[in-house]
């Protein structure tokens, strides 16, 4: 296979959602404006075409990426654009997170045309989410609830909302500000009450381990407080299973020279009690971001939390 060279043009594979086009063509112009030629490649992935089943029972959040990675392995792209949270805990072999960028707003968004904040809902109200953290922690807030599954792009969810079929819908804040719709947003969730999940908000960029061109054409988009935290925060995933049919939830900040990590896990069936950790360490580096990750999934697993399998 013919190896490019970052001086023809990168090729940036995309799933063609408004706002995964966004986030290319956000990364496209970073490019540009550095002297890069950049084309970019929509497709159309296996995770955006299941929309009747949660991801969770159709095979994980990997369906979306799946695709972009074939086209890399098949030389039609040399990059691919992520949201963070979809990327599998471990990058298939010959693959790697060549670059993190700085986080948007990571925290979880109350959406509802009637009404202000969870507290606001009627009992019994219509909440709409596809993802099981979401689904247990507002359980845990709210257990008259009535949670029911959400999938499709962000203009698809906001339409079945304004339609009637949910009283509200909780949304990542980072993809309605990226696309000029705050105004949709009634409440951002404080993550004491809804911990967000790992790597929301953070933008990834996807290469073929054999590409360090490409690595080194990418150095300059880098986040290193961003990379630092989201490594901590799949730590924590990978330690509990990677996988979405996990309902966990993983966040860290940094609070002077430490990083603060907090996880929640909790049990769909509603058994078990809401398991959470929260631990600080000095972190300078990947390793012992990944170390701290790697403590917190372990002491939440000692608390009670159950580990899921791969995927």
């Amino acid at each position: 296979m013919t190896v490019e060279t970052p001086s023809s043009t990168i090729v940036i594979a995309t799933r063609e959602s408004r706002l995964a086009l966004w986030q290319a063509e956000h990364v496209q112009s970073l490019l540009q404006a550095r002297g890069h030629s950049v084309q970019l490649l929509g497709m159309t992935t296996k995770g955006d075409q299941i929309l009747d089943r949660t991801l969770s029972k159709v095979g994980g959040k990997g369906l979306f990426v799946k695709e972009l990675e074939v086209a890399l392995e098949e030389g039609r792209a040399h990059i691919a654009v992520h949201s963070l949270k979809d990327v599998p805990m471990d990058m298939p072999a010959g693959f790697a997170l060549a670059c993190v960028m700085e986080r948007e707003d990571p925290h979880d968004a109350f959406v509802s045309p009637k009404y202000n904040d969870l507290n606001a809902l009627p009992q019994g109200a219509v909440v709409g989410t596809s993802s099981l953290r979401r689904q247990v922690l507002l359980q845990a807030l709210r257990p008259d609830l009535k949670i029911e599954p959400l999938r499709g792009n962000l203009d698809t969810r906001l339409r079945k909302l304004d339609e009637g079929q949910y009283d509200a819908i909780v949304l990542a804040a980072a993809g309605l500000k990226r696309l000029k719709m705050q105004d949709r947003i009634r409440t951002i969730f404080d993550p004491k009450t809804m911990l967000p999940a790992a790597g929301q908000g953070a933008l990834g960029i996807e290469i073929r381990s054999d590409r360090q061109d490409l690595a080194q054409a990418l150095a300059p988009l880098a986040h290193m407080p961003t990379w630092l935290r989201v490594a901590a925060e799949r730590a924590v995933s990978r330690g509990m299973g990677g996988s979405c049919s996990v309902p966990l939830a993983a966040h860290a900040v940094f609070e002077g020279e430490f990083m603060c990590l907090e996880a929640a896990w909790g049990d769909p069936e509603g058994v078990q009690p809401l398991v959470r950790v929260r631990q600080h360490a000095s972190v300078t580096t990947l390793e012992q971001a990944e170390a701290l990750g790697t403590e917190v999934a372990a002491q939440l697993q000692a608390n009670g939390a159950k580990i899921g399998s791969n995927a």
